[in-house]
Parts: C-alpha cells; sequence; structure tokens
C-alpha cells in the first residue's frame, strides 16, 4: 500500500514538473525564434543598404566619367528635361517602349529631342541604361539612332535622343491606313539602311556589337523615310576574337529570336542576322509575326507565307 503511495506521488510531483517546464520551454524557443527572426531581417536590412550604397557609389562614379566628357556628350539637370517636356505632359508623350515611356521635348535653343524615362516598372535598371550610355555615346553612323545626352538625378533616369519625327516602322507597316505611305522604293530604302546600320555594327565600328533586340519597333524614321537602328540596352560588345557569348538571362522579343539563343541562351551576330531575316519578311508582307508556332491560319509568317 505504501509503495502505491509513493508511485502516486512521484507522478504527480512529476506531473507537476512538466506542467512548469512546459510552458516555460515554449516561452524560451518563442524567445529563441524572436531573436532569430531579428537577426536575420536586420542582416536582410543591412544586406539592402548596402546594396543601395553600392548603387549609389556605382552611379556616381558614373556620373563623374560623364562630366568629364562633356565637351562630346550632354550632361542635362533634371529640370531641364522637365521644362523642354512641359512636366512629361500627355500632349508631349511620344510612345511606350520596354525602358519606359518617351516624350518630345524641346530645348531653349529650339533643338527638339526625344527623351526616354526609366520606369520602375520596366524590368530595366541602371545597368542597361549605363549600357545604352555608353555603346551608344561611340557609335556615330547615319542608320543609328543619335544619342545627345542623359539625366541621372536621385531615382530620374533619363535618355536624351535625337527627335525623329516618323515615329518607328511598326507604326507604318502593320498599319492599314498608313502602310501605303510606305511604297516598294521605300521599303527597299529602309532595308538597305538597317542592313547597313547592322554591318557597321558588326563590322565597321570601334566595337563588335550585338544588338540583341532588332524588331520593327526599335527602327526610328527621320524625315526623309530614312531608318535608324534604336534601343541599345540589351546589346553585347564582343572583342575581336569573340564569335558568339551565352547567357542564362534570355531577353528580346520573342518571334525576332533565333531559335538557338531563345532554347539555349546563345546569341552571336547570326542572331541579329535572324531577326533581320524576321524583319525583312514584315517589311515585305505588310504582316506583324507573332512567334514561333502554331502556323496554322496564319498566326505567324511561318504561316502567312
Amino acid at each position: 500500500m505504501g509503495e502505491m503511495w509513493s508511485r502516486r506521488n512521484s507522478r504527480r510531483k512529476a506531473l507537476r514538473i512538466i506542467a512548469i517546464v512546459a510552458p516555460l520551454l515554449s516561452i524560451f524557443l518563442c524567445f529563441i525564434c524572436c531573436i532569430v527572426w531579428m537577426t536575420r531581417r536586420r542582416k536582410g536590412t543591412d544586406i539592402l543598404h548596402d546594396q543601395a550604397a553600392m548603387n549609389r557609389l556605382e552611379e556616381d562614379a558614373f556620373v563623374s566619367r560623364l562630366e568629364d566628357k562633356s565637351s562630346e556628350f550632354t550632361l542635362f539637370e533634371f529640370s531641364e528635361i522637365l521644362h523642354a517636356t512641359h512636366n512629361f505632359s500627355k500632349e508631349n508623350l511620344l510612345g511606350q517602349g520596354g525602358f519606359g515611356p518617351v516624350y518630345k521635348g524641346q530645348l531653349p535653343d529650339g533643338v527638339e529631342i526625344a527623351v526616354k524615362r526609366l520606369a520602375s516598372h520596366s524590368g530595366q535598371g541602371f545597368t542597361e541604361f549605363k549600357n545604352e550610355v555608353e555603346l551608344i555615346a561611340k557609335l556615330q553612323h547615319n542608320n543609328l539612332v543619335k544619342l545627345t545626352g542623359c539625366c541621372i538625378e536621385g531615382e530620374e533616369k533619363l535618355l536624351v535622343y535625337e527627335y525623329l519625327p516618323n515615329k518607328s516602322l511598326d507604326f507604318f507597316i502593320f498599319d492599314v491606313s498608313r502602310t501605303t505611305l510606305v511604297d516598294w522604293n521605300k521599303r527597299c530604302v529602309i532595308i538597305e539602311g538597317i542592313a547597313q546600320g547592322l554591318l557597321y555594327l558588326h563590322k565597321h565600328s570601334r566595337l563588335r556589337i550585338i544588338h540583341r533586340d532588332l524588331k520593327a519597333s526599335n527602327i526610328l524614321l527621320d524625315q526623309g523615310m530614312n531608318p535608324k537602328i534604336s534601343d541599345f540596352g540589351l546589346a553585347k560588345i564582343f572583342s575581336s576574337n569573340d564569335t558568339q557569348g551565352s547567357t542564362k538571362r534570355v531577353v528580346g522579343t520573342y518571334g525576332y529570336m533565333a531559335p538557338e539563343y531563345a532554347s539555349e541562351g546563345i546569341y552571336s551576330i547570326k542572331s541579329d542576322v535572324f531577326s533581320f531575316g524576321v524583319l525583312l519578311l514584315e517589311i515585305l508582307s505588310g504582316q506583324r509575326n507573332s512567334g514561333f508556332h502554331q502556323h496554322e491560319d496564319f498566326l505567324n509568317l511561318l504561316g502567312y507565307l
């Protein structure tokens, strides 16, 4: 009988100990979890702050380099751009690209400009912005759009180009009412001009450049309907010995991409030539290419032809 009471007392003591220890242990574990979470959050915040600081340093260094080249390249104040575009008014909006909206502007001396404003949701950032500035500033050809300057101020990043009054090639060739304005002679001139611009990029410029996003909307037209290749944010520079490159980040426009680039990320001069071939078919047919698949019912140029 005594042994039974002794066992019961032992069990009661054990239950009391468990009842006391379990909540304390739970509180302790919660406390540890909170410390770990706060530490990780603080580290994550520190990483973000460090990354932001690095980005600011990179931007400041880039602006300093541009200021050193101020004789050949204009670094605009944001206030100048605001005044030129009437505070980015809707009346001055020319269109919307992958980089962001494009506005028409006029400088105090009467020179008309086109201003690309980097949009936060564009998917393109400072790397693409810097790429375009550094590339186009070094290129001089009648069939390449001329970059006259840029603006970097706070979160604002803007590219300033020569203004081309006839918009882009797709504005004409894919519209039933406007396609008649581009007769066969003009189309031949446009095709030759694009080919000359590509030849310069691939062979005759100081840098060998793969555009990687050649398409109708990136061919701008001047007052005489002469073509100018634009939008070099995704372009890649090759050395004289390089023949191809590869990337895990495939960028560009499906329907214009070479198959090996779209599927494997392999790009070369031939990638631009493929895009030029698609563009050539679009100019000749007046039909927009929609992609590689489902060519029944004319959903792409393979089906149409």
